[in-house]
């Protein structure tokens, strides 16, 4: 599941910086709520495992844009810094 999240991270830096992580953070504690309270074990397990992926993308948000500048991912020139 993180290597599936690695692509949207930098997506995310790209196009909205580091400051969309508040949405990783919601959907991440929405999910992990959720799988306390599903029944069936199998979807609880997804959507614990999709909400600790959402939460871990927080701290990689932030670690993507020091990428950023240190120039190994590019940076988007129409979005303002």
């Amino acid at each position: 599941m993180i290597g599936f999240f690695h692509p949207i991270v930098v997506k995310s830096e790209y196009y909205f910086g580091k400051g969309i992580w508040p949405l990783f953070a919601i959907v991440g504690i929405f999910s992990l709520t959720a799988s306390l309270l599903w029944k069936d074990p199998l979807l609880s397990s997804l959507l614990g495992i999709f909400g600790s992926s959402c939460l871990w993308s927080i701290r990689e948000l932030h670690e993507q844009a020091h990428r950023v500048k240190k120039g190994w991912f590019p940076k988007n020139p129409r979005r303002k810094r």
